[in-house]
């Protein structure tokens, strides 16, 4: 089986090379279905691996292929090698999973834009760098996929190019995530020089017994959360994920459902056991993680755009994903990895079904009264935000609760944080409902506009199939305090490595208490809900009065806590500045002067040495003379 594992990334690769280099000759139509097919080859061939490999023992579930020495230097060598184990299994079937029903949602989404063909080289280009990233056997082959989706992202960003700020979103998140790459590279160039190798299995089976200090390992993956806090958008480089939505719709479902902002989240799942040697590392994952939750909760809850909420919301949901992680609950955070690309990957289309309806209308306040117009897209998205919410049912309820209860359970007790987190899940019940009523029930404020409308099949076929898995997605990690056996966990738990847990209750006795805590994030969930509905349906007035009465905070949170006009002013204005000074100083003065100069001396030079070639038999007589009568000299004194 092993033999097919280059499939999953040759599909996706080809698909771009036939629209990037045949897509002038191709119909928009051929173009999709290229692009759909390619990424319904990964999934096929993921698929197939994955149930080759449950049906080994549990002690042997790996298949490596290395196809070919990329770079050999020295003692170096880096192969395209790749290894589809457990983890890499579930992220593989979520990529081109979720990544399909993108595709095919897009051929309805995009049609009839004049660059839709280049948008679907830049979709597989995208997919196949994911899928790199995590399948890759070494670090630097997973760096490759790591910038790989973050050059995509700048395509896909920008795609409408044409509008300037669309381009600048796309140029922030280009920029915005060197500074976290950075961070990886120099961990990768500490750990070869302690190790001797890149391969990932290798640095894992040595680190537990390398005689290196505590505090190298804090230095490397501090170095490696760096560069998880850029792809996966946690403080403080979450900047750039908001301006992401100038891009195509499908785009941001993609990047924020399936690919890109989940590789910072892989990261430390795949470097468990390094993350585990740096408990000094692991408690300031699991405090950004959990600081991240609420804060982006708190801007969510006052934006206006549909998809700045949703973009919002991903971050606070990716914050839960870093908590569980630090807290040693790494099945957990790859659980509602698992879990939200389902749900997210419902809402931002179910959101681009409005949008498209509404004439590329993205504000929630000229909405309103969609419900009886766009049936699936509403019932659809009621799924999703239950979901999300964490309904007790639904597949975000088992992966939000498994986090809370790690939180709760894990390593010295990190109660505070539990407490953060449902406080984070009674927001996120109130945001998403915020937005569904706004959008879908309410007086209809889009008079004047084409009267909406569902969208066509293509685009509601995705929704009803990512709604069937925001439901029933979860249940493949049913916890024991539930009755089940949570075989998610058990899936995952031979490739992540273990951390100490707190609690030393008796089974029965921690289910109970398990039980009680699931049941008090329900009940502020429920009332985030609740006062959604008051707000937003029985007295929309009061909307207008909390905004008053909160005054300065409704102000900040509205305005994103100017944290993007704060970093204008202390970094990029001085950065800017310097650049400026640096050019019209040094580069134009010194540099530039320095090869004008040359330039003009070579010149000066030349002008009186191409006297001596003038044509004149007399001249060069005399200069010929001349050489002779030295010579005769020098020959004389010698």
């Amino acid at each position: 089986m092993a033999d097919t594992l280059y499939l999953i990334t040759l599909f996706p690769l080809l698909g771009f090379l036939i629209n990037g280099l045949l897509g002038r000759w191709l119909s928009e139509k051929q173009s999709g279905l290229v692009a759909s097919g390619a990424i319904l080859g990964s999934f096929l061939v993921s698929a197939q691996l994955l149930l080759a490999l449950i049906a080994l023992p549990e002690g042997e579930r790996l298949f490596t292929q290395n196809l070919f020495a990329w770079i050999p230097v020295g003692e170096l060598s880096i192969p395209i090698g790749y290894r589809f184990d457990p983890l890499s299994a579930v992220m593989t079937l979520v990529v081109s999973g979720v990544g399909l029903l993108i595709h095919i949602y897009s051929i309805g989404y995009m049609h009839a834009d004049p660059g839709i063909r280049r948008y679907f080289a830049f979709l597989n280009l995208f997919t196949f760098m994911m899928l790199s990233l995590v399948l890759a056997d070494n670090l630097v082959l997973m760096f490759l996929g790591w910038e790989g989706v973050g050059l995509c992202s700048y395509l896909l960003i920008g795609f409408w190019f044409e509008d300037e700020a669309k381009a600048r979103a796309g140029m922030k998140a280009f920029i915005v995530n060197r500074i976290g790459d950075a961070g990886f590279i120099i961990a990768m160039i500490l750990l070869y020089d302690q190790f001797g190798t890149l391969s990932i299995s290798k640095i894992a089976a040595a680190a537990p017994g390398a005689q290196l200090a505590q505090g190298f390992f804090t230095a490397v993956t501090l170095l490696m959360f760096l560069g998880a806090t850029g792809k996966s958008a946690q403080i403080p480089l979450y900047v750039w994920l908001p301006d992401a939505m100038a891009g195509p719709t499908p785009v941001s479902a993609l990047i924020h459902a399936a690919t890109m902002v989940t590789a910072g989240v892989y990261l430390i799942a795949r470097n468990s056991v390094l993350f585990s040697l740096a408990p000094a590392t692991m408690s300031i994952v699991a405090f950004i993680g959990i600081l991240t939750a609420l804060y982006a909760a708190t801007i969510a809850i006052t934006q206006n755009d549909i998809k700045k909420v949703l973009a919002y919301s991903t971050i606070s949901q990716l914050g839960y994903m870093f908590t569980a992680v630090g807290v040693g609950a790494f099945s957990a955070g790859i659980f509602h990895l698992m879990t939200h690309a389902f749900f997210k990957g419902l809402l931002f289309l179910g959101a681009g079904s409005v949008i498209h309806s509404m004439n590329g209308e993205q504000d929630m306040g000229r909405m309103g009264g969609l419900k009886n117009h766009m049936p699936t897209t509403h019932w659809t998205m009621l799924i999703g935000v239950l979901a999300i919410a964490g309904i007790p049912g639904l597949s975000g309820f088992f992966s939000k609760d498994e986090i809370l209860w790690g939180a709760f359970s894990q390593h010295e007790g990190f109660s505070w944080i539990w407490l953060l987190g449902v406080v984070t899940a009674g927001l996120t019940a109130f945001y998403m409902f915020r937005l569904f009523f706004r959008t879908f029930y309410g007086d209809p404020v889009w008079e004047g506009t084409q009267k909406p409308h569902e969208s066509p099949s293509v685009m509601t076929l995705p929704l009803v199939l990512l709604a069937f898995l925001s439901i029933f997605g979860g249940y493949v990690g049913i916890p024991a305090a539930l009755g089940g056996s949570n075989p998610f966990h058990h899936f995952l738990e031979p490739v992540l490595a273990s951390y100490p847990v707190h609690s030393t209750a008796a089974p029965h006795t921690t289910y109970r208490l398990e039980l009680l805590l699931m049941l008090v994030s329900t009940l502020v969930v429920a009332g985030g809900i609740y006062y959604a509905y008051r707000v937003y349906i029985q007295q929309p007035s009061l909307a207008e009065d909390l905004a008053k009465r909160l005054g300065l905070l409704y102000r900040l949170s509205f305005n994103k806590y100017f944290v993007d006009e704060i970093y204008d002013r202390l970094i990029i204005k001085p950065f800017r500045m310097l650049a400026t000074v640096t050019w019209e100083w040094f580069d134009v003065q010194i540099v530039d002067g320095a090869v004008n100069g040359s330039g003009h001396a070579v010149a000066r030079m030349s002008g009186i040495v191409r006297k001596i070639q003038n044509g004149l038999i007399q001249h060069y007589a005399s200069i010929i003379l001349l050489g002779v009568i030295f010579i005769l000299i020098y020959i004389y004194f010698d």
